[in-house]
């Protein structure tokens, strides 16, 4: 226990908050993160219970429904704003009527299983290629800094369209999407873990574990992982992102996600041709992709925040010199000639 702590006791004022509940009560602090971490949960939440909600709303994501569509017109769904009614609440689907509310629900399912599956993958890998060339003499260094240049400088997409392009079509396209994307995207995970294994190494401590018989692994377990947590964390939030773009645009070029399967991608590939008869076939998909990015982006800044206070600190400076000049220059107008 530390003396902070101890002293604390003894005066019988609450000990100080912890790391995480530092960093918990920043982020609650920011109403944007607030509204945006809400809003992702509510979206986690929709997407891990849509076959739930399938059941209950007593709609399926694949089952067509002709009778809800003017084959007369081309397919446009009947009645009015894209066939919204108490059964379908956000319309159906032209060309087939398939329940568009449920189909946008397991389109979230997988956009967000495909992100935080590369996301995943793409650390996992970063940060053990970061930590070993930032361990490792110089020979290895150069070596793995190397191969991610190489890797952050190759064209991703044009990479990511020729991979899925010739994988065979029975294997799993949201596991393929995951593998492509995470094998393609880890590069600058490596180069941030390898500048902060840098610095970190030349710390007391990790000398000290070094000097005490510490191992390269049992000294990037026990003294770089905890103190890379944050810069790593920071860096998540901007791979989400990042990588539900990467999802949906490689569904709409056609070489991510099929049909039958939902995805905001695919169903945005569809529905180009339907802007003009059902703006909201291409709106809503469009739209949940937009919010969704924005969030995590918000809150993403939010964290990056909350783990640094000295960022704080600088923002809260910068802002007050801002208010100052404002304040300054306003003074000098209203003064007399």
């Amino acid at each position: 226990m530390s003396t902070e702590v101890l002293a604390a006791a003894q005066a019988g004022v609450p000990a100080p908050a912890s790391g995480a509940r530092q960093v918990w009560w920043r982020l609650r602090a920011r109403r944007a993160a607030a509204v945006a971490g809400a809003g992702l949960g509510l979206l986690l939440l929709l997407a891990l219970a849509a076959p739930l909600l399938s059941v209950l709303i007593g709609q399926d994501p694949n089952a067509y429904h002709d009778d809800l569509i003017d084959s007369a017109r081309g397919g446009v769904p009947t009645g009015s704003y894209g066939g919204i009614s108490g059964e379908h609440w956000l319309g159906v689907e032209p060309g087939t009527g398939r329940d568009l509310f449920i189909r946008l629900v397991y389109g979230a399912r997988v956009s967000l299983l495909v992100a935080i599956g590369a996301t995943v993958l793409q650390v996992l890998i970063g940060v053990s290629i970061g930590i070993a060339a930032g361990l490792g003499n110089r020979l290895l260094d150069g070596l793995l800094g190397h191969l991610s240049d190489v890797f952050i400088a190759l064209p991703t997409l044009a990479f990511a369209i020729a991979l899925t392009a010739v994988v065979p079509g029975d294997f799993p396209r949201p596991l393929l999407l995951i593998l492509v994307i995470a094998l393609l995207g880890w590069g600058g995970t490596a180069r941030i873990v390898r500048a902060q294994t840098l610095s970190l190494k030349k710390l007391d401590f990790v000398a000290a574990a070094r000097l005490g018989g510490s191992g390269p692994f049992r000294v990037a377990r026990r003294e770089l992982l905890p103190s890379l947590a944050a810069p790593v964390i920071t860096y998540v939030a901007i791979l989400l992102p990042t990588n539900i773009v990467a999802e949906a645009g490689l569904s709409f070029l056609g070489v991510g996600i099929r049909p039958p399967t939902a995805s905001w991608g695919q169903m945005l590939s569809s529905a180009t041709t339907w802007f003009r008869a059902d703006p909201a076939y291409v709106l809503l998909p469009a739209g949940l992709l937009f919010l969704t990015v924005l969030a995590f982006t918000v809150l993403g800044d939010a964290l990056r925040t909350a783990l640094d206070p000295r960022e704080a600190s600088r923002l809260g400076v910068g802002r007050e010199r801002t208010r100052r000049t404002r304040r300054t220059r306003t003074s000098r107008k209203g003064d007399p000639a």
